[in-house]
């Protein structure tokens, strides 16, 4: 029996840092939860493990896997803290940073914005190079012009070089001899060319995405290796992998390599955990809700399975307004985001109506209650006023909450400047952010063809349990759960990902006319890539390859993806490609057209390990009676009732396999709080999951 039987997993959020510790030799599962430090991630993150092992002595030096999510990349995007980047081009194409698409996100507002670039122009240089569609070479690179403009950048200071060539997909020679000349220039300089981190079609979207993953490089390499630094220091010998925005885990080489792949590390494990929860109680819709401190994500899981969307946007001058970003290309969960947080502050409009979010007040200096010195009344405190949370039960009471501070606060900035009583404006701030939820929530879900009505909510993150009855009635969903541990309930997510790396190379060539068996070795090129990677995990586990190909009709401006389940392209059809193609597309568009040909623009694989297993332990049945489980009563607001009502307080953690309740309820853990109004039944099941049955 292995020395190393524990994993933990570690997941860094806008207010809190979250821990989960996983033995895997008896599936006992412990928990830990402490502020986020912005200045530096690792400090919380040392903090938060050395509290851990008060509890558990002797854990570090048993871990097999440290797996780790963080905001660090997406915020120093945001915040414009990375490196100073250079950019070097194709003559003629230094300006694609700024033209885009040229698409106007909101057509009828003319002070419309767009995101600035994060290499100014000053610092992108051309060389005049010119590769064809088809790979040929029509003007070869000039050595020693390429030397003069590295040169240049070296003097102008800058840290970090993207090199981004016309049709570099279809041939990389001219990137590829960019990069050694860099190298032996500037050893030391970080590169990043676009063959490697995106070989895929689209001149805006490649070039974008890979001076994204140049800008934060240097920085996210200085982390990791501090971090890894950290963790050896206390005593850790476990691997320290990272988890992909795709779903995936990656070693910590690979995500320094190329940090544009982990953007949305930490908010795509709640995901995972939904997709396993998904999974093991065979649900067939599940509408997966994490809020936490600063943002509320979300996702529709459909059969156990959450999509996955080639691209997306971050850094938004209008943060929730599609268009207004920098346009990253690389596989991410498909996730929605709202600025609704227990920190999300209210304040009154210019309208002088009541608004809140999506600004936040984070985890320094956070809500009035936490008493850090924040002056804008949150959605936290609106719920402690609501009597939803007990200030001296926050965090298990290691962190006592201010009720008369956040009292003046919604008094002073509310409700009388709008002129309501002092409860309206309470109730209103809870109401109003449980409404923004549901309205983003509701166009999500159509999108991705599902119903509300049928879907199961399941609940996570500190502020999840506490608005998600709310949320739940509001959709019209039959059913909420909530796991145990639910406050930390995104970082149980990192024990059920794969270990996995997603590649893509574009060729585009016409159905008819393709050459499978070239098409064959571009699927085995990516193979032997995607092998290459996996194996910086230092495992020799058998690894599983899935291929599929972007199809589209000739002239179509947007692909379809077809999965392709041979091993071997050669053996398959030209005929079977097409009837997968018409099959898929009528399924998202009603109809095809048969008649119109069609063509292969992107060919991608997906390379994973063996998952290793996740076995929930059963909560085992509490010696003594229910009323063990009732802390007392407490007046709390009921959306129903319009006034305050005695909510029953249970402690979830005596609460047994087969309990049966009825609301109003406030079941109290650790880390997180559940609300339930009186008109809901509450059960407990074999694992300790709280199944709130919504349907009347």
């Amino acid at each position: 029996m292995s020395d190393k039987c524990y994993r933990l997993g570690c997941d860094i959020g806008g207010t809190f840092t979250d821990f989960v510790l996983l033995n895997d030799q008896t599936g006992e599962i412990q928990i830990n939860k402490c502020l986020t430090t912005p200045h530096d991630p690792s400090d919380a993150v040392e903090e938060g493990i050395r509290e851990m092992e008060q509890k558990t002595p002797g854990f570090i030096g048993k871990l097999d896997e440290v797996i780790h999510g963080t905001t660090l990349v997406i915020n120093s995007i945001i915040e414009r803290k990375g490196a100073k980047t250079g950019l070097i081009t194709t003559k003629g194409f230094r300006d694609v940073l700024e033209l885009g698409r040229e698409i106007r996100y909101a057509p009828y507002n003319i002070f419309s914005e767009f995101p600035r670039p994060l290499i100014p122009r000053r610092f992108r240089l051309e060389v005049d190079e010119r590769i064809r569609s088809n790979g040929e070479v029509l003007k070869p690179l000039d050595p020693e012009a390429t030397r003069e403009v590295v040169r240049q950048l070296i003097e102008m200071g800058i840290e970090s070089i993207a090199v981004c060539l016309l049709n570099s997909f279809e041939n990389p020679a001219h990137e590829l001899m960019i990069k050694d000349i860099i190298h032996t220039q500037a050893p030391n300089l970080s590169v990043s060319i676009s063959y490697e981190v995106l070989p895929q079609i689209r001149e805006y979207e490649r070039t974008s995405t890979t001076a994204t993953n140049a800008y934060v490089k240097p920085l996210t390499g200085r982390y990791l290796s501090k971090l890894s630094e950290r963790l050896e220091a206390i005593g850790s010998t476990g691997k320290l992998f990272i988890m992909l925005s795709s779903g995936g885990i990656t070693s910590v080489e690979t995500a320094a390599e190329f940090p544009v792949r982990i953007i949305e590390s930490g908010p795509t494990a709640a995901v995972i955990s939904g997709q396993y929860y998904g999974k093991l109680f065979d649900i067939p819709e599940m509408f997966c809700f994490d809020m936490g401190g600063t943002t509320a994500k979300s996702c529709l899981i459909q059969g156990g399975v959450a999509g996955v969307v080639p691209t997306f946007e971050v850094g938004r001058v209008q943060r929730f307004m599609k268009g207004s970003g920098l346009a990253i290309q690389v596989p991410v969960v498909d996730l929605m985001e709202i600025g609704a947080g227990g920190g999300s502050i209210a304040k009154v409009s210019k309208m002088g109506t009541l608004q809140v979010g999506p600004e936040s007040s984070g985890a320094d200096p956070g809500p009035i209650c936490y008493g850090r010195g924040g002056t804008e009344p949150g959605v936290t405190d609106a719920d402690l006023l609501l009597g939803y949370l007990d200030e001296n039960y926050f965090l298990g009471g290691e962190m006592k909450l201010d009720r008369e501070a956040a009292r003046c606060g919604i008094e002073e900035k509310i409700a009388k400047p709008l002129g309501v009583l002092f409860i309206q404006a309470v109730w209103g701030v809870h109401d109003l952010i449980n409404e923004t939820m549901a309205a983003a929530a509701k166009t999500h879900i159509a999108e991705k063809g599902g119903n509300p009505k049928v879907a199961t909510l399941a609940a996570f993150g500190g502020a999840g349990p506490v608005h998600a009855y709310g949320l739940a009635k509001k959709l019209g969903s039959p059913q909420l759960i909530v796991p145990p541990n639910a406050g930390v309930g995104s970082a149980l997510g990192f024990f059920t990902a794969p270990r996995a790396f997603d590649l893509v190379r574009s060729h585009k060539v016409a159905l008819n006319a393709a050459d499978f068996g070239e098409i064959e070795k571009i699927f085995k090129e990516m193979e032997v890539e995607g092998t290459k990677t996996l194996q910086k995990s230092g495992t020799e586990e058998n690894i599983k390859f899935e291929r599929s190909v972007d199809v589209r009709f000739v002239g179509q401006g947007s692909e379809t993806n077809i999965p392709i389940p041979e091993s071997n392209f050669i053996e398959v059809k030209t005929e079977e490609v097409r009837r997968r193609f018409d099959e898929t597309y009528k399924k998202l568009y009603g109809r095809t057209y048969p008649d119109s040909p069609v063509e292969f623009i992107n060919f991608k694989v997906r390379a994973s390990l063996p998952e290793r297993l996740l076995k929930l332990p059963k909560a085992t049945k509490k010696v003594g009676s229910f009323k063990d489980a009732i802390k007392g009563k407490r007046q709390a607001y009921s959306g129903i009732a319009k006034d305050f009502i005695p909510y029953t307080v249970y402690d979830r953690y005596k609460l047994y396999p087969g309990a049966k309740f009825q609301g109003p309820a406030i079941i109290e853990e650790r880390e997180s709080t559940v609300i339930v109004g009186e008109d809901a039944p509450i059960a407990v099941d074999d694992f300790g999951f709280l199944w709130i049955d919504l349907a009347k």
